[in-house]
C-alpha cells in the first residue's frame, strides 16, 4: 500500500497536534514484529494520530521502522525526532446506526415566567431538560421519580 502524501502545511499541522500526545506504542529490543504492527494499526484506527517510542539507539533502524510502518499500514510519516516516531492516518467514518433501546437525550424547552406585576411581558427562558428530569407545571426542572409499582405486581416479577 502506498503511503499518504501530505503537503508541508498539513504535516506541520499534524506535528503541532502531536506535540502534546504521549507515546501509545513502544518498540522494544525485538524490533518491529507482527504484534507491534497490529498494535500500531489498532492505535491508528482508534486515534488517527499517534506517537511511537523506539528503544533502539540505531537511527537508521528507526528510520526504516518509520518507513515500514507507514507503507504497511497505509499511514503518513509525520515526524521522526529522537526516539519518537509520529504517524497519521485518517480515521474511518463509523456508520451511525440508531439504537432502538436508547433513551432520549437532553432537550431544550421554552418556559414562560409571568411577572407578578401587571402590564409586564412574560419572560421567556430556555431550560435544558435531561433524560432523567421532568418539568413541573411551575416551570422548575426536577429529577424524574421512578414509576411506582404495586406490591402485587412487584411480587409477580
Amino acid at each position: 500500500m502506498p503511503t499518504i502524501a501530505l503537503t508541508p502545511a498539513q504535516r506541520k499541522e499534524h506535528r503541532s497536534a502531536a506535540h502534546h500526545l504521549a507515546p501509545v506504542v513502544m518498540i522494544g529490543s525485538d524490533g518491529l514484529t507482527a504484534a507491534v504492527q497490529r498494535e500500531v494499526d489498532q492505535a491508528l484506527a482508534a486515534h488517527g494520530l499517534i506517537k511511537v517510542r523506539v528503544l533502539s539507539d540505531d537511527r537508521q533502524a528507526r528510520d526504516t521502522m518509520l518507513q515500514t510502518l507507514a507503507e504497511s499500514l497505509d499511514a503518513a510519516p509525520i515526524q521522526h525526532i529522537g526516539k519518537l516516531l509520529v504517524l497519521w492516518r485518517p480515521k474511518a467514518e463509523r456508520p451511525s446506526v440508531p439504537d432502538e433501546n436508547r433513551k432520549p437525550g437532553p432537550r431544550d424547552v421554552k418556559v414562560l415566567k409571568f411577572s407578578r406585576l401587571a402590564g409586564q411581558k412574560p419572560e421567556v427562558k430556555t431550560l435544558r431538560v435531561m433524560g432523567n428530569q421532568r418539568l413541573t407545571p411551575g416551570g422548575q426542572v426536577k429529577r424524574a421519580k421512578p414509576r411506582q409499582i404495586s406490591e402485587k405486581k412487584r411480587a409477580q416479577s
